[in-house]
């Protein structure tokens, strides 16, 4: 491939001019139709290839338990996500009329030796009622998640059951009846991260959370009963308390 002129003289003006330009910046005689090609030796096909092909960033991969203090590992709260889809199937089933609250598995007076529905009642719900599950499971939702990325599956569904039954225990010994929901359940939760994220401030764990959302929603939670009969406050007092002893057994174990 023959090499470009170093310049060019105007017809006109006789100057020498670049080759690459079209008019003759001396007098504006026209030099030549069109300027030559630069040769880049490849170099701009490379920079438009490279510009067709899609750049994807980098990825990090997911953060592992303990990998850095106070940030909880990536995972799916899928336990979590379960209970709450458990409450809402039974909340449809019991919409269609075929299933009544009893047969669901709420607390029955007398309760006659069945003592299992200590375990299902926090899944019952009224229908008549829809604010007052709606408010519960995005309680369960929020605090379960967080205890589930922090201690695992197993221990929310734990806590869950225990939090739930001991809080349907209560309402049924001090004959506070219905107790409908999952408010114990929902405190339970919130009060075993209250206290997991407190001793770990103590052990010099600043996790920089927002307590005034967590203090909202324990104060909702509580005064439910106010708003909705179905719901009992000696059920989320029971719930809460089983919740406190819980986070403060199980959180030495995630330091």
């Amino acid at each position: 491939m023959s090499e470009p002129d170093l310049f060019v003289v105007c017809k006109n003006c006789s100057s020498e001019v670049s080759p690459y330009v079209t008019e003759c910046p001396y007098c504006g005689q026209r030099v030549r139709k069109r300027a030559p090609k630069i040769d880049r030796g490849g170099q701009g096909d490379e920079e438009g290839a490279a510009r067709k092909r899609r750049i994807r960033p980098p990825r990090l991969p997911p953060l592992k338990r303990g990998e850095m203090p106070g940030i909880a590992p990536e995972a799916k709260p899928i336990a979590t996500g379960a209970l709450v889809l458990l409450s809402l199937a039974v909340t449809i089933v019991v919409a269609t009329g075929r299933v009544s609250l009893l047969d669901a598995g709420a607390m029955a007076d007398p309760l006659d030796g069945e003592y299992w529905r200590f375990v299902t009642a926090p899944f019952v719900y009224d229908t008549s009622g829809p604010f007052y599950e709606f408010v519960v499971l995005i309680a369960v939702a929020v605090f379960g998640s967080m205890l589930e990325r922090r201690f695992g599956p197993v221990v929310t569904i734990l806590l869950f059951l225990a939090a739930g039954a001991a809080g349907a225990a209560l309402a049924w010994q001090l004959e506070d009846l219905p107790a409908l929901g999952a408010n114990g359940a929902a405190l339970g939760l919130l009060a075993a991260w209250l206290v997991d994220d407190r001793l770990a401030f103590r052990r010099g764990d600043d996790r920089g959370n927002d307590l005034i959302g967590v203090i909202v929603f324990a104060v909702v939670l509580l005064v439910l009963p106010a708003a909705d009969t179905q719901a009992s406050f000696f059920a989320g007092l029971g719930g809460a308390a089983l919740g406190t002893v819980s986070g403060a057994l199980i959180s030495p174990f995630r330091p």
